[in-house]
């Protein structure tokens, strides 16, 4: 790669200018090509030299603080070890310190010694400082040492606010679970004298709902099938964005073990500028597994863990909120610990973003499975995903419905999230939750043509468990943004409306009541059916020609969505979805039960368990390379 160009004007061909790289090039921290690589790079990408010494170059963040406070004239304190005075931290705001990289350390003499871990920016500060602490001077600390400081000292009032953050009226956090209980006790209740006194009349409202909702289900998929078919509407001339963003990545982390190597390895790959690369490894406190994992890691230097202190909840949603105040992007991206995401992942999100207008404020990737060919389950779970993400999504794109977001490989414009009061703490899908408020709030979701893989759950119960979660969270947010059904109508508009109760409550309905419809398969074995004597014949029939059709119009979906993903090896097993998706009634019942037991209970899926053959090999050649993070063996690695 060539390091400098022979008309570079930020290095210049008398070398390195600035007074930060003939520090570290004295202090041999960086060879001659570093620096002028970094001068020339950091006027390219408006970034600054610091950040591209530390997180491309790996430059220890001391190294930089050290010089900066010399040529400053400054002092350097490290607030970890000299703790700061918190009351002048509650003054500034501990979000505001992590947004600006300011600190106020101590008073001292009447003066307010401020820290900072840019003090080429601190004279932009000056007026604010001024007016909250009046006579103030600068000190340096490194970025490491404010955020674990602030962690340290605010980390309960940060986590407060994450359980609270999105707005009550638009959060589940209020949810009455005895309410839910005594509820649900009426229902069933009711449902068992009605069942008693009338069970023909019941059975047939029961079974009339069921058959409406999979009328409808099969027309809005069929829909889709007809313009998938289609030629998609010609694409718009691109343009280039001039700079590209700082990405923040939130990757959450709960108990893993297996898979930790392996998500190392795989975000090493990523062939985004290391210095605009900001990844988050999101822990609980309470989390000593995962934690001893990684302490036995070197993480690379882009790459930094975040401790979510205990609270009242622990749900993915709630560690995100937390983690998002220390995030240093303009964009901010979720992983799960189990995704490979396609190397130049983040060079199609920040293209996207570039030429999409402001409201387009979610851009979502496809998921696909590395391990779809362990069993059965994995095979359908794959051809599951195929069909979600490569058929009915973009389908719903298109018909500009409601689009319910996936739990990762999700990109947000950060003042967006934030707007919006980030992910509902408490919902335990609040991933088709933020779906549904981007939409409420007039923004868009867009489709993007990158993938990441996954690994499949091909356990029958931690299937069961993690689709009951889905489900239980489906029924929360149903509830949450139907408190006022008028306001939804009108934030959404009729079309939108009427998709959403198809796609929230219609699934809901359809797992629940699968028993119904499966009643309809005795016919084929000559057993009479308790409808056949309540509707007239030709409807009857009509109502059996529906089940088959929709079944045609399932695995049209799957074999679609297999091809598309390259997998069209999977398309006969779409002909044991039949079986496939009964699972998914028992979770409903278990999800539905949640709600009144354990509405906010996290139901964890363990990773790393079934992994394609030669991936434990893998694992292992992966520490060795992970221990290799810190060295930068050339300037090509950026």
């Amino acid at each position: 790669m060539q390091l400098i160009s022979t008309d570079n004007k930020a290095a210049g061909e008398g070398g390195p200018q600035d007074p930060l790289s003939r520090g570290l090039l004295q202090g041999a921290h960086i060879s001659y090509d570093m620096a002028c690589a970094a001068e020339h790079d950091a006027g390219k990408r408006g970034v600054s030299l610091a950040d591209i010494y530390c997180r491309r170059f790996g430059v220890s963040q001391l190294s930089i603080a050290t010089i900066l406070a010399e040529q400053a004239g400054a002092q350097r304190i490290d607030p970890t070890c000299q703790p700061p005075d918190i009351a002048l931290i509650r003054r500034f705001g501990a979000q505001h310190c992590l947004r600006t990289g300011l600190m106020p350390w101590r008073q001292i003499g009447g003066t307010t010694i401020i820290l900072t871990t840019r003090p080429e920016k601190f004279v932009n500060f000056e007026p604010e400082l001024q007016a909250c602490f009046g006579r103030h001077r600068m000190a340096l600390t490194t970025e490491e040492q404010l955020i674990r400081t602030i962690n340290a000292l605010c980390g309960p009032t940060l986590v407060d606010k994450a359980e609270a953050r999105t707005a009550p009226t638009e959060s589940c956090r209020s949810w009455n679970h005895r309410r839910a209980a005594f509820v649900g006790a009426i229902v069933v209740a009711l449902s068992a004298v009605t069942m008693w006194q009338a069970p023909a009349a019941l059975f047939g409202a029961l079974a009339l709902w069921t058959i409406l909702i999979l009328a409808c289900d099969t027309a809005l998929k069929a829909t889709i099938i007809w313009m998938s078919l289609r030629k998609p509407p010609p694409q718009q001339h691109d343009v280039t964005p001039v700079r590209l963003p700082v990405i923040t990545m939130l990757v959450p982390l709960y108990n893993e073990t297996a898979i930790a190597d392996h998500l190392l390895t795989r975000l090493k790959a990523l062939d985004y500028p290391r210095e605009l690369l900001d990844v988050i490894i999101v822990l609980e406190s309470d989390d000593v597994t995962t934690r001893t994992t990684l302490g036995r890691t070197i993480l690379p230097t882009w790459m930094r863990p975040v401790v979510v202190p205990k609270g009242t909840i622990k749900t993915k949603p709630r560690a995100m909120n937390y983690a998002l105040d220390f995030a240093r992007g303009s964009i901010i991206g979720i992983w799960d610990a189990e995704d490979a995401p396609a190397p130049d992942q983040l060079h199609k999100v920040a293209h996207h973003f570039a030429n999409a207008g402001p409201q387009t404020a979610c851009l979502q990737g496809t998921l696909d499975y590395y391990n779809s060919r362990v069993n059965w389950l994995t095979r359908c779970f794959s051809l599951e995903y195929a069909t979600w993400f490569r058929v009915v999504l973009p389908g719903l794109q298109r018909l500009g419905l409601v689009i319910p977001l996936g739990g990762t490989t999700l990109f947000f414009r950060r003042d967006v999230l934030e707007k919006l009061g980030g992910w509902d703490a408490h919902n335990v899908t609040e991933d088709a939750d933020l779906g549904v408020r981007l939409a409420r709030h007039g923004y868009r979701t867009a489709l993007i043509d990158t993938t990441t893989e996954e690994e499949a759950n091909g356990r029958t119960w931690p299937w069961i468990k993690q689709r009951s979660r889905w489900l239980k969270g489906y029924a929360i947010t149903y509830g949450v943004h139907m408190r006022n059904p008028y306001k939804l109508w009108r934030d959404l508009g009729a079309w939108r409306f009427w998709g959403l109760q198809l796609l929230l409550l219609g699934t809901l309905s359809q797992f629940l009541l699968a028993p119904l419809l499966w009643s309809f398969w005795i016919i084929p074995f000559g057993v009479q059916h308790p409808l056949g004597n309540m509707v007239p014949k030709g409807i009857f029939w009509a109502i059996v020609g529906l089940f088959v059709v929709s079944e045609l119009v399932r695995f049209a979906c799957a074999a679609i969505g297999a091809r598309k993903a390259g997998k069209s090896w999977l398309i006969p097993w779409a002909l044991s979805l039949q079986f496939y998706f009964p699972l998914a009634a028992i979770a409903a019942y278990k999800g539905i039960y949640e709600l009144a037991a354990r509405p906010f209970y996290w139901d964890k899926t363990a990773h790393g368990v079934l992994l394609p053959k030669g991936w434990r090999n893998h694992s292992a050649a992966s520490t060795a390379a992970a221990s290799s993070f810190r060295r930068v063996t050339n300037a090509s690695e950026m």
